[in-house]
């Protein structure tokens, strides 16, 4: 009693294997540690987890915030719809697919068929592997990675596509695509052996969320009025800037959890010192986005515009995301800083050549997981400009093919896109049957 009063809480929790030994003559230092690496490395997946979950949240509002209010309902819906399926089908599927081990059904290119298993209940030391973190953790971190990859589609596809179709891409999408291609870095495959780097995902999560994007963007066509027979491009402003901004500052605090829990390991002091520095890195980063964005848009249009301020940070926190530990702070503000720039280049762009990504998510995650991919070995020494180049582009081609052969399967078949007359009325009425905000409908 008078050791637990003694003790503060953070010298409790690392003191926790030993207590279990209490009436024991000798304690095995190197069991002591094991059990603490592995209790605090669950914690740091479990942590990492729930906020990479809240950016689920952040997705939605964003959202919510830049399509139309007659489309709010169907994007939150969507939002909804797609995390939970990713849920399932990454249980079903996904997570040994991307993480096989030794059963491989290609080897290095197609992970193992076959559902999550977690420990029993009440697991004791002797019947597991202490050397990483318990199954549950490691599943529950790796999902909410899974998710994002899909919430990425959904807001460049917002306001003229079916439900029920998109829904059906997600489960290709949650359960085969995102976790094959995955699987060739994380899972040990052939882009691991390559020398390919990709510490928290720019191109396995956020590029190929892109390429998904595009490819269903591309398949579905621009929204009607978007873009003139004379070449003019036709704005279309979000229905709340405050959601809009709201929804910004979620995905900028989820995202800590999205790259400093892919340290995977926080059982030593080094661990632990690697991820307060991917934290900053990972602030500086997005801060550095957002002012960029700020000063270009003041400069090159006279005026400074939010939605590109909001883009700018997101494309920051996507090019730090491919190597948060490395950087020093400066390398960091100027990662971020470049991402900004990308984002206010990229999206007039894209309208240019009539490809209409309604919340700009092709810019932040595709181009700017680009340059967050390539510029790795500026501060990653063992890092190469050609193994980054042949992961970004294998990974792209993989995802950008298959989902563009998915839509088109979906366009011909059951229909992607919903009716003109269902598109000017909204999502919201003809696809749902209500509203986001009834009070403010006609009549």
């Amino acid at each position: 009693m008078t050791l637990m009063k003694t003790l503060t809480p953070a010298a409790l929790l690392i003191a926790l294997p030993s207590l279990g030994w209490a009436q024991d003559t000798a304690v095995d230092p190197n069991e002591v540690a094991l059990h603490t690496k592995y209790i605090l490395t669950s914690l740091l997946f479990l942590m990492g987890g729930f906020l990479v979950f809240w950016m689920a949240a952040g997705f939605a509002m964003l959202e919510a915030g830049l399509v139309r209010s007659k489309n709010v309902t169907m994007q939150l819906t969507k939002n909804m719809a797609l995390f939970s399926l990713a849920a399932v089908m990454y249980w079903l599927v996904g997570f040994n697919l991307m993480y096989p081990g030794d059963g491989w059904t290609v080897t290095g290119f197609i992970g193992a068929f076959s559902p999550t298993v977690l420990e029993a209940v009440g697991l004791e030391a002797t019947e597991t592997d202490l050397s990483y973190a318990s199954v549950g953790s490691d599943f529950f971190f790796q999902l909410m990675f899974c998710a994002t990859t899909a919430s990425i589609v959904s807001g460049t596809m917002a306001e003229r596509v079916k439900l029920w179709p998109f829904l059906l891409f997600v489960v290709v999408l949650t359960g085969f695509i995102y976790p094959i291609e995955a699987s060739w870095q994380w899972g040990g495959g052939w882009l691991s052996e390559l020398g390919f780097s990709d510490f928290a995902g720019s191109t396995l999560v956020h590029a190929a969320g892109g390429f998904a994007a595009l490819a269903g963007a591309m398949v579905l066509g621009p929204r009607i009025g978007k873009y003139k027979k004379d070449g003019r491009v036709v704005p279309i402003p979000g229905s709340n800037l405050a959601l809009a901004t709201l929804g910004t500052f979620i995905l900028w605090l989820g995202w800590f959890g999205f790259n400093g829990a892919s340290q995977l390991a926080m059982g030593t002091i080094g661990d632990v010192a690697d991820i307060s520095r991917i934290f900053a890195n990972t602030n500086m980063a997005a801060a550095a986005g957002a002012i960029a964005a700020l000063v270009l848009t003041q400069v090159m249009f006279g005026k400074a515009d939010l939605t590109m301020v909001l883009n700018g940070a997101l494309a920051g926190l996507v090019s730090i995301t491919a190597e948060p530990l490395a950087p020093s702070l400066f390398q960091a503000l100027l990662i971020g800083a470049v991402g900004g720039v990308i984002v206010v280049f990229a999206v007039p762009f894209l309208d240019r050549i009539k490809i209409d990504d309604v919340v700009g998510a092709i810019p932040v995650h595709l181009i700017a997981g680009l340059w967050g991919t390539l510029v790795v070995v500026w501060s990653n020494s063992d890092a190469s400009l050609s193994a980054q180049l042949i992961g970004f582009f294998s990974i792209g081609l993989f995802v950008f093919v298959v989902s563009y052969l998915f839509f088109t399967i979906i366009k011909a078949t059951i229909g992607l896109r919903v009716s003109e007359e269902e598109e000017i009325n909204g999502l919201d009425m003809a696809e749902l049957g209500m509203e986001a905000y009834p009070e403010f409908s006609k009549g």
